[in-house]
This record gives structure tokens, C-alpha cells and sequence, in this order.
């Protein structure tokens, strides 16, 4: 799978799903659909339900996290963050 297969699939899934959705591509990485594009975002790393910072998926985040991404491809997980919603 490519970045951009990869983007194309989560684009997909994450507009077939109620706003509001988070992807949990990683322990560090979740992303949502606001309405017109995919955001990638990290969660706070204090434990709360709060994102941190949102960031480009560009191919250094890619190589960097390829398997996990893959895996959740496979397995996809979802929770809903009502904060994501604008």
C-alpha cells in the first residue's frame, strides 16, 4: 500500500461515518473527517480526551509508522470525540 492508497481508503471511510469519529491509526496518531478533508491529529499525551497538535502525513510519517498504519487498515478502530465536531 502506497501513502496515497492509503489516504484515498481513510478518506473513504472516515465520510461514511457521523462526524465526530476519530481514526486511531496509532497510539500517537488519530484522525477525522471535518466536513471537506481528512485532519491528522495527536491525542494529549496527559490521557485526556483532548488533541494535541494536528500535522501533514506527509512520506517522513509514513515510513516512520507504515506497519501500524497498515494494521489499522486491517482492523480499523474508531471512537467518538465530540471536540472534532465544528
Amino acid at each position: 500500500m502506497t501513502l496515497d492508497q492509503f489516504k484515498s481508503q481513510l478518506s473513504k471511510l472516515l465520510r461514511d461515518i457521523p462526524r465526530g469519529t476519530t481514526a486511531h491509526l496509532t497510539e500517537f496518531a488519530l484522525a477525522y473527517w471535518d466536513g471537506q478533508q481528512v485532519i491528522y491529529a495527536f491525542p494529549d499525551n496527559n490521557g485526556s480526551d483532548h488533541l494535541e497538535d494536528q500535522f501533514d502525513l506527509g512520506e517522513y510519517e509514513w515510513a516512520h509508522w507504515h506497519d501500524e498504519f497498515a494494521a489499522w487498515i486491517a482492523q480499523p478502530v474508531f471512537s467518538v470525540r465530540p471536540e472534532v465536531v465544528k
